[in-house]
């Protein structure tokens, strides 16, 4: 068993895999059950608040985690933290699934339980980072580890809601990342490979208010698609219904976009999807409420996968990856609140327009900035010009010439040194009779008759 363990720790393409596949399980199905904490004990204008609460839990444990990830003096104590969080978040999440909402108890519960599966995300996160730069096809893998958890959660939490069935996967996504956050197998370390130059902040801060910009295009959706739904009829559908699956094949897409040309694809890929969800500020109706379920989450599953890609790509090049890691989750969560307080959701068409358009421009400009737009990278400033490599003068005088060795030793004496015949005697341990007849030999064969034209001699032979 420590054998097969040992093994699957080392595979970094299972590694990858199981890290990001069961955390997202995880997170999908804690969120979703824990947004409907406190219904029947809070008001409806409350309630509202809940899945606001909900971010604001996770973003302190994703901070929490980049702040304290770093002191820990052993690997054995930082792995005795993670587990310990990993622990208490999956047997909150077990609790959540079958505790009534309606008290404040389960709200407690509730924003502890977050609260962990950030730090846990903190931890996730990190070692991804690690095995992003390494792992074949890595962006392949990420996009098919979070399908399969968006498919996984449909299947057992939206279409069938059979308690005991959610409880059992969930319990597996934890085990699978116990296995995964333990041993040392999985350092936090540059991964091999040659070494790349730290990423700019502008850089990051432009990456960063990219990605808060595009969410807060499509996050705005989430309420307003109820919107939609009351206006055109169409009761029998909501937000968690068939069109989710489409981002299945969206996220598999954009995460082979995050392989092609290292990356350059993808944020073209990415402001492509948000102009077709454009389309959801002017249509509304029955006839066209479907549309706007499935642009809603091709746009959406297309922005996770680009801040998902895009930071964990960046993150091991920066002073801070345990916090750089995780920065596309925090920025989502960030805007989620954000929403939720300003209500952005209930504006009037006519505003919501306005600030769409404001979003998209802010992206492109922001994306042409910082080069984004072009499908090659830029060509890295040519290196200065080396200064000429300069001759050693004195084996070509000596192979010239014929000086022997110990005229040798004279002659880079008079060469470098403007030091009298009498103390170079005294440094090469000859007597001042032995220099001087070295000297006469030396003018001798090269037919020079002072030092200065030494001097000459040895500088020409340089170039």
């Amino acid at each position: 068993m420590k054998n097969l363990l040992s093994q699957v720790r080392n595979s970094q393409r299972f590694n990858l895999l199981a890290l990001f596949f069961p955390f997202m399980y995880a997170q999908l199905v804690l969120l979703r059950a824990g947004n409907a904490a406190g219904r029947g004990y809070l008001s409806d204008a409350r309630q509202e608040l809940v899945y606001g609460f909900l971010q604001a839990a996770v973003i302190l444990g994703f901070l929490l985690h980049a702040g304290f990830r770093p002191r820990p003096a052993s690997g054995r104590a930082r792995d005795a933290v993670s587990l310990c969080a990993l622990g208490l978040c999956a047997a909150g999440g077990l609790t959540l699934l079958f505790l009534s909402p309606a008290s404040l108890f389960c709200l407690i519960v509730t924003g502890v339980t977050v609260f962990l599966l950030g730090w846990v995300g903190g931890a996730v996160y990190l070692r991804l980072s690690v095995l992003f730069r390494s792992a074949k096809h890595a962006g392949l893998q990420l996009g098919g580890a979070y399908a399969a958890a968006v498919a996984l959660q449909f299947v057992t939490q939206l279409r069938w809601n059979v308690l005991p069935a959610v409880a059992v996967c969930l319990l597996s996504a934890f085990a699978c990342l116990a296995v995964c956050l333990t041993g040392s197998s999985l350092p936090e370390a540059a991964a091999p490979g040659p070494a790349k130059p730290p990423v700019p902040r502008s850089r990051l801060f432009s990456v960063t208010a990219i990605t808060a910009a595009l969410l807060l295009f499509t996050v705005y959706y989430t309420g307003y698609i109820h919107h939609l739904q009351i206006a055109s009829g169409y009761g029998a559908y909501n937000v968690y219904s068939w069109p989710r699956l489409l981002m299945i094949p969206v996220v598999l897409l954009f995460g082979r976009l995050g392989e092609i040309r290292d990356g350059r694809l993808l944020p073209v890929g990415t402001l492509c999807v948000a102009l077709a969800a454009f389309l959801n500020t002017v249509l509304a109706g029955r006839e066209t409420y479907l549309l706007n379920m499935c642009l809603y989450y091709v746009a959406l599953a297309g922005v996770v996968t680009y801040y998902h890609v895009v930071f964990l790509r960046l993150a091991p090049q920066t002073k801070r990856p345990a916090l750089w890691a995780c920065m596309g989750r925090l920025t989502d969560s960030a805007v989620v609140v954000f929403s939720l307080t300003c209500r952005f959701s209930r504006l009037p068409q006519a505003a919501v327009l306005a600030v769409d358009v404001s979003l998209l421009a802010l992206v492109i400009v922001l994306m042409a900035y910082s080069g984004d737009l072009s499908p090659k990278p830029s060509a890295p400033p040519a290196p200065p010009p080396a200064p000429p490599v300069r001759a050693d003068p004195f084996p070509i005088l000596q192979a010239r010439f014929g000086i022997t060795p110990a005229e040798m030793n004279v002659l880079r004496e008079l060469v470098l040194t403007e030091d009298k015949q009498e103390v170079i005697a005294a440094r090469l341990n000859i007597s001042v009779s032995t220099m001087r007849h070295h000297i006469t030999s030396i003018y001798r064969k090269t037919d020079v008759q002072s030092r200065a034209g030494l001097c000459k001699l040895a500088v020409s032979c340089e170039t």
